[in-house]
């Protein structure tokens, strides 16, 4: 079970950043990439709160659950960085360190893929919007949109980084072929969100 988190989301924002630059692993860049899906899920429920459309106030709804989705999200993967932290430090010679580093590693990577799955549905979200938004927060959408492929990014590169270790301690090929293929997905997803926030901003040009 994942212990609870030392350093929750509601944490004032000072604190949280400054929680996130210590070396503790609670919060880590995973928990930091849930939190600027988060960001990017505001700005689009803000976004949709100025469209004056059907369809913007039933996305404002589901955006606010996403919101809190990524902030959960973001406050598992900082328990299980700390644990992971923690298999990595025992000593090279303890024999229940390669178990111990594999099952973290494959748990962190489950929960990096459980952050893209909040960034694939606000993607989902963000094809919507950009189709019926108020033109005037059009600059809000683009950077929402930005965000959202940083927040992506963020979760796809920590999966990559755990797949990596639990294959060089050798993780049983089955246990993380799915979690390839979220890898896989998540590339794709980021630079939808890239290109979606490049074709908005384009128009200010």
């Amino acid at each position: 079970m994942t212990e609870a988190p030392s350093v929750p989301t509601s944490t004032p924002l000072d604190g949280w950043l400054a929680r996130l630059a210590q070396p503790g692993g609670d919060p880590g860049g995973g928990a930091a990439s849930g939190v600027i899906l988060g960001l990017s899920a505001a700005l689009l429920r803000m976004v949709a709160e100025y469209t004056d459309d059907p369809r913007a106030t039933q996305a404002a709804g589901r955006l606010a659950r996403c919101r809190q989705e990524a902030l959960d999200a973001a406050e598992a993967d900082g328990a299980h960085s700390a644990a992971f932290g923690a298999a990595l430090a025992l000593p090279a010679d303890d024999p229940q360190r390669e178990t111990r580093v594999r099952d973290a590693a494959i748990d962190a990577a489950r929960s990096s893929a459980a952050l893209g799955a909040v960034g694939l549905g606000l993607l989902e979200e963000l094809r919507s919007i950009e189709g019926f938004a108020n033109p005037h927060l059009g600059a809000d959408l683009a950077i929402a949109a930005e965000t959202l492929s940083t927040g992506i990014a963020g979760a796809s590169i920590n999966l990559r980084a755990n797949l990596q270790i639990a294959r060089k301690h050798d993780a049983d090929p089955s246990v993380i072929s799915d979690l390839e293929d979220d890898a896989g997905r998540l590339a794709d997803a980021r630079s939808e969100a890239a290109a979606i926030a490049s074709d908005v901003s384009a128009r200010f040009d």
